[in-house]
């Protein structure tokens, strides 16, 4: 079979060779070509306009991750499946649960140095800190990321909101809410917590009158897609101090070749209050082996004839 891995994961060429084995190549490219059928068996990449969609000429196109937003669905021949890949919740939720205890425990306000000459000065102007037990956050978006937070927060002690379309209860837990009550609930939360697909439904969700429902010792954590938020009325409330932080790990703009880019058109990186990551919430040396390994056995799937898993698009 040939796989053309395209783009950004390119250079995980070898490691989806060495799963396959020598009977499958596998190709490594920038990008697509500009005109002319896109040949192959595989195609895999997180960014397929309509131009290109249309002149898919493969049986699969497997996403490398969770977010389809990128891949022109509609523009993909009905006969090419696609599929996406989980494996991502767990360093997410670590990530997430970093960013919750980080925010009460302040770690910022300890001194950098603590050697013989700070000593004396540094104990006895400690600084106090909260505790995140007791305190409420709410997960905007329940999925398997928004599970895994609400697990870890509940060991903490914390009580748990789960913000969802439909506010179906289930046992993960003490409240679940629809988004519809969004507004209801953020004045009474101690963090939000954005973990929800981006669509039509949830882009600009949060705007800046939810923003200012927040309190200024609230805290905001974005590892969904930066979109859900208003972008400008994201930097003009944290600059109002509500609310109070932010750990943003997605951005609205993205590098692209040549032509060196901003991650927000606003200064949000330089803001006191914000803590800023590079979009890294799920990367780890094991979350590219889980996901490369479903994605051979997908692709080993294609080869047997035998139903592929995580299908999104295409004849089931």
């Amino acid at each position: 079979m040939l796989i053309k891995i395209v783009g950004l994961h390119a250079p995980n060429a070898p490691r989806l060779r060495a799963l396959l084995g020598p009977e499958h190549e596998v190709q490594a490219l920038d990008g697509f070509s500009a005109s002319g059928d896109i040949v192959a068996d595989v195609v895999i990449g997180n960014k397929i306009g309509a131009s290109e969609a249309e002149r898919l000429r493969c049986r699969l196109v497997h996403v490398p991750g969770a977010g389809w937003e990128q891949i022109a669905l509609a523009s993909v021949p009905q006969a090419t499946a696609v599929c996406n890949v989980y494996g991502h919740e767990v360093p997410i939720a670590e990530f997430t649960l970093h960013a919750l205890l980080e925010h009460q425990l302040q770690l910022w306000k300890y001194p950098a140095v603590l050697d013989a000459q700070a000593w004396a000065q540094a104990y006895a102007a400690r600084p106090s800190h909260d505790e995140a037990f007791g305190k409420t956050v709410a997960v905007l978006g329940f999925g398997r990321i928004g599970q895994e937070i609400a697990q870890r927060a509940r060991a903490c002690g914390m009580r748990v909101i789960a913000i969802t379309r439909s506010g179906r209860p289930g046992d993960l837990a003490e409240e679940y809410l629809p988004v519809s009550q969004l507004d209801d609930i953020l004045p009474r939360v101690n963090a939000l917590v954005v973990c929800c697909p981006l669509d039509d439904g949830t882009r600009g969700l949060i705007g800046a009158r939810q923003l200012s429902l927040m309190s200024e010792q609230s805290l905001l954590v974005n590892v969904a897609r930066a979109e859900v938020i208003d972008e400008q009325a994201l930097y003009e409330a944290l600059q109002q101090g509500r609310p109070g932080r932010a750990v943003l790990d997605v951005w609205y703009q993205y590098p692209q070749p040549g032509e060196p880019v901003p991650p927000s058109r606003y200064p949000l990186h330089a803001l006191p209050n914000v803590r800023a990551t590079p979009h890294i919430s799920a990367i780890t040396p094991v979350l590219l082996e889980r996901r490369y390994a479903f994605m051979a056995n997908n692709i080993q799937r294609l080869q047997r004839g035998e139903p592929l898993e995580n299908q999104i698009h295409g004849v089931l």
